[in-house]
């Protein structure tokens, strides 16, 4: 049962430069929070976090990653370095020198990204269902294929929209309510066709394994019980790669946790900001 949090105004803006970034601002706290969602979503995946945490003293801001929302589209490949250089323009211009960090999935990854190119700007670091590397787990032919099942259907003339209750049921968990599988089939709808193909051949080649044994920031690394994605199992290896950081395991959900237990993600991601950070 999702927890009834106080409304806050909730601001739209878009960053200057190209790409303009579009994101929602909510709340004017002097620490500041940034949401990433995953290559399914966009910034109102995240809501309640943005209610939640704004109610908690803090500005809150999720953000429409380029190509995907109401930011704009791109020319040429998704690269992960220039998705972490729109989110320093964005923290930029948000006069946010540093920032507390939430990715989900391709979120988390872009943030293993940024905080190894930009770790002086990171103030805490939640990973949810994110890892660095398919690694071994998918050979150079089991990649194409992966990605060749994922084109087809597009490109043989199926919409997002036909293919979203596919997708919902790849990613959910058995307890998914009809309000949270409405707001999916609403994301999933959403996508650009050709920006979000980019984003999934540049997660299926994506690797920074070793470059997430330099970050140093405090991070907690969030998995869910019944993400068939990223398993749990798949956190312990994350983590031993990161023995600083700490690993939860959310009960009763799926891969895309903020939406289907967002109450116990709001209260699990600022416990971690309040008792980990400030402690430091």
């Amino acid at each position: 049962m999702k927890a009834q949090v106080m409304r806050h105004e909730m601001a739209c803006s878009r960053t200057s430069g190209h790409p303009q970034i579009a994101y929602t601002q909510c709340g004017a706290g002097d620490e500041t929070v940034i949401f990433l969602h995953g290559i399914g979503g966009n910034k109102d995946n995240w809501s309640e976090q943005l209610s939640y945490f704004a109610g908690e003293g803090y500005r809150a801001v999720a953000w429409d990653v380029r190509g995907y929302g109401d930011s704009d589209d791109y020319e040429g490949d998704f690269l992960f370095d220039e998705v972490s250089a729109d989110l320093l323009r964005l923290m930029d211009e948000l006069g946010a020198e540093r920032a507390h960090l939430v990715g989900l999935s391709m979120g988390g990854r872009i943030l293993m990204d940024f905080a190894w190119r930009y770790g002086a700007r990171v103030q805490s670091l939640t990973m949810c269902g994110s890892f660095p590397s398919f690694g071994k787990a998918l050979s150079q032919a089991q990649r194409e294929d992966y990605l060749r099942l994922r084109r087809e259907p597009l490109l043989a003339g199926r919409s997002l929209q036909q293919l979203a209750p596919e997708l919902i049921a790849s990613l959910a968990g058995p307890d998914v309510q009809a309000d949270v599988y409405d707001a999916l089939h609403a994301s999933i709808c959403r996508l650009r066709p050709q920006s979000y193909l980019k984003a999934l051949e540049a997660a299926v080649y994506f690797d920074r394994t070793e470059e997430i044994r330099l970050i140093s920031r405090p991070t907690l690394l969030l998995y869910a019980e019944n993400d068939r994605l990223t398993p749990p199992q798949m956190g312990q290896e994350v983590q031993a790669m990161m023995p600083k950081a700490r690993l939860q395991v959310l009960p009763r959900c799926g891969h895309l946790m903020n939406l289907e237990v967002s109450a116990l993600f709001n209260e699990v991601v600022h416990a971690f900001i309040c008792n980990e950070v400030k402690s430091e």
